[in-house]
């Protein structure tokens, strides 16, 4: 089973950690590289629109969302 990995970032002025397993970091530094945007610029994005959900849950949809389209 693969294990979480944790990383910090600095999102709307302030550091946090993220803990997602390997394979959404990895498509999300894919995701970034193809908007040519930061891993932080688009944590941010998804940030600010994520509603009630913790952040690293609403990453997760948010990947699922756009692999789906």
């Amino acid at each position: 089973m693969a294990k979480d990995l944790k990383r910090s970032l600095t999102i709307a002025g302030h550091r946090t950690s993220l803990s997602l397993e390997n394979e959404f970091w990895s498509e999300l530094k894919k995701i970034a590289g193809a908007e040519r945007k930061t891993i932080a610029a688009l944590v941010s994005e998804i940030d600010a629109a994520r509603g009630e959900r913790n952040l690293s849950s609403a990453i997760r949809v948010w990947i699922l969302h756009r692999l789906q389209n």
